[in-house]
């Protein structure tokens, strides 16, 4: 089975909550209640989730976009999936409060076999339940040169960043195997930062991105520790341990084979809607509340890459935005300019504040900006799927 980096839930929304409930199913991650009734003609089709279940109202689709609403009728903040063969991520959408909506809008051009998954406490591997494609689609990249163009323009991007990640991996795998502790420490949230503009990307290639980003906090059973965190820890807290030059070795290969996977990754204008809301909920999810850069405390510069990745994603779109919603464009440029600018408060030199140094208003502003610009960032994919 694939394992996949999980995020964690914010801190003020889990408090108090149980621990997630055992259940039983085909896969042994719960029942799905998926039926086969169809919702209105054209429609959405519902999601309903809860602790325990995820219950779809149709289980097949026709290629093309496929639009998923999904409530939240439980009491932990749940993630949904669209899942194709070898957990290959289709779609996702991520901290679904309880008692909130989510859509989700996946461009799904191939007949065939697919999952979807609810993930109550958003962990694990989800209740799954099967789901059918049938029919073919041309990719919009295909049919619409505009998005082409998005595309294009946000695969440049990524080379870009990929390119400066491998070469700055590198630099800090040779300072780690140096034993150069505090050259390795400088060298730890700058290189990082190329990773985290991509991440969506990142998460489209199965076991790599936990080999590369995984927690400690998330580590599943059986699953060893290494790339970036555990260097993380070993550089901040313990010390270089006798293994740590072998880790650093296997984040350079696991670095390397990601880029080499990105060039031939397909993207469509979709993936960089859904690509440029899921860097934000990785803010909501992650930076917001400390708990990524456990060791380093180095978090707001991840928070400010995940900002600049999406931000690239929605400049790559923005010709067509501004064609189709020039006033969702103009909400868009506010709210980012002031993450930006409440990111620029808290910089030091060339980087920023330590995580731990930040004080409870300046927490709560940060929470209180992204969550205004993530309502406009949600509204994305529906505009560039008509």
């Amino acid at each position: 089975m694939t394992v996949r980096k999980t995020r964690r839930t914010p801190l003020a929304l889990v408090a108090g909550a149980a621990a997630l409930v055992t259940l039983a199913a085909c896969d042994g991650q719960g029942s799905t209640g998926s039926g086969t009734e169809t919702g209105a003609a054209g429609g959405p089709i519902k999601v309903e989730a809860s602790d325990s279940a995820c219950t779809v109202s149709v289980n097949t689709a026709g290629a093309g976009n496929v639009t998923f609403e999904i409530t939240n009728k439980g009491t932990k903040v749940t993630e949904f999936y669209l899942y194709a063969e070898g957990d290959r991520i289709m779609g996702e959408v991520e901290n679904i409060a309880p008692g909130l909506n989510r859509r989700l809008i996946v461009e799904v051009s191939d007949a065939g076999k697919y999952q979807t998954a609810c993930k109550p406490g958003m962990a694990g591997n989800g209740i799954r339940g099967e789901f059918t494609v049938t029919g073919g689609a041309a990719k919009q990249t295909d049919a619409n040169a505009q998005k082409a163009q998005a595309t294009k323009s946000y695969a440049d991007y990524v080379a870009n960043n990929t390119a400066a990640l491998e070469e700055e991996t590198g630099k800090f795998v040779d300072l780690v195997k140096a034993g150069k502790v505090d050259e390795a420490k400088a060298a730890y949230a700058r290189t990082r930062i190329y990773y985290e503009r991509i991440e969506p990307v990142a998460e489209k290639f199965g076991d790599l991105d936990p080999a590369i980003d995984v927690r400690e906090a998330d580590l599943e059973q059986g699953q060893q520790f290494t790339g970036f965190h555990r260097l993380e820890k070993d550089l901040y807290v313990t010390g270089l341990k006798p293994d740590s030059a072998q880790i650093a070795d296997k984040l350079l290969t696991d670095v390397k084979d990601l880029v080499a996977k990105s060039k031939t990754l397909e993207l469509t204008a979709l993936d960089l809607a859904n690509g440029a809301k899921g860097l934000l909920d990785e803010v909501a999810t992650g930076k917001i509340t400390g708990e990524e850069e456990t060791f380093s405390h180095t978090d707001l510069w991840d928070f400010q890459a995940n900002v600049d990745g999406s931000k690239g994603a929605i400049a790559s779109l923005r010709p067509l935005l501004q064609e189709r919603d020039a006033a969702l464009v103009s909400t868009l440029d506010k709210e980012f300019a002031n993450v930006q600018g409440l990111l620029d408060k808290t910089r030091v030199g060339d980087g920023y504040k330590l995580y731990n140094q930040l004080s409870q208003d300046e927490i709560k502003a940060f929470a209180s900006a992204v969550d205004a610009l993530s309502e406009p960032l949600s509204k994305v994919a529906e505009v560039v799927s008509k």
